[in-house]
């Protein structure tokens, strides 16, 4: 069951955030949560949910969705151009689009290998891109945020692609940091501990035990863990933090 997300104005009313990935899951919390908080929203997916066509009918001022491939730069490029159009000009990027395929690597076959290169990391940077251009011509500043793994530091076995890709995220976070100092852009890195989305369908009943056993605080991490962590990063209070990867894993990666 959805957890209800409760009323609150935001300190940037009508700030324009674009979320990868906003049909399900994280994104979908996030849709919902920052449109509540006061946040004008765009965001795509591959196929729109019912939880999408809610939010088109309840928020048609402040709500942009369109379906998109992420591994596509195309999709992207339209995408973007649209959303600006729709909403106005982008503060914020929050890069949660991500596919998981669990396979040793010798026999992982190559069209997953391309597939997780290019959504998880290379439809990350296209975003990013070509949302900074708008960012930086606008002269607001603004806030970059990817969402990353624990199997971003972490090794697990059957994960070296996928984590591969997170872990390319942070160094990304961490150059553009430098890049986008002086322009009073942050970036910063989310890594949450296992959720219970599509992305960990796949954990046994033993395997997720084990994860809970390993975790100090007992238990798999939740979407409102995550939030108020991404609420802050956005937020003024959260103007210095900048370079960082923020574990929120209930001290998984201690």
């Amino acid at each position: 069951m959805q957890s209800q997300v409760p009323e609150k104005k935001s300190e940037h009313p009508l700030k324009h955030i674009v979320i990868s990935g906003g049909s399900k899951g994280l994104g979908l919390f996030l849709s919902q949560y920052l449109l509540k908080h006061g946040y004008k929203i765009s965001s795509f997916s591959r196929h729109r949910t019912d939880e999408v066509e809610g939010l088109l009918k309840a928020h048609p001022n402040d709500y942009y969705f369109s379906e998109a491939d992420g591994s596509k730069s195309t999709d992207i490029d339209a995408f973007c151009r649209h959303a600006l159009e729709k909403l106005g000009n982008i503060y914020g990027v929050i890069n949660n689009s991500a596919i998981a395929v669990e396979g040793v690597l010798a026999t992982l076959p190559e069209i997953e290998i391309e597939r997780m290169l290019a959504i998880n990391l290379g439809g990350a940077l296209s975003l990013t891109r070509l949302c900074l251009r708008n960012m930086l011509l606008s002269k607001e500043g603004g806030r970059i945020i990817s969402i990353s793994s624990i199997a971003g530091s972490k090794g697990y076995k059957g994960l070296s692609v996928y984590s591969a890709t997170k872990a390319g995220l942070e160094g990304m976070t961490r150059s553009l940091a430098r890049e986008l100092g002086s322009r009073q852009i942050t970036v910063n890195t989310i890594s949450p501990g296992y959720m219970l989305t599509d992305l960990s369908k796949a954990l046994n009943d033993e395997q997720r035990e084990t994860i809970i056993r390993r975790t100090p605080l007992g238990r798999l991490t939740e979407f409102e863990d995550v939030t108020p962590v991404i609420e802050l990063l956005l937020s003024e209070k959260g103007k210095f933090i900048t370079g960082q990867t923020i574990a929120v894993d209930g001290g998984l990666s201690t």
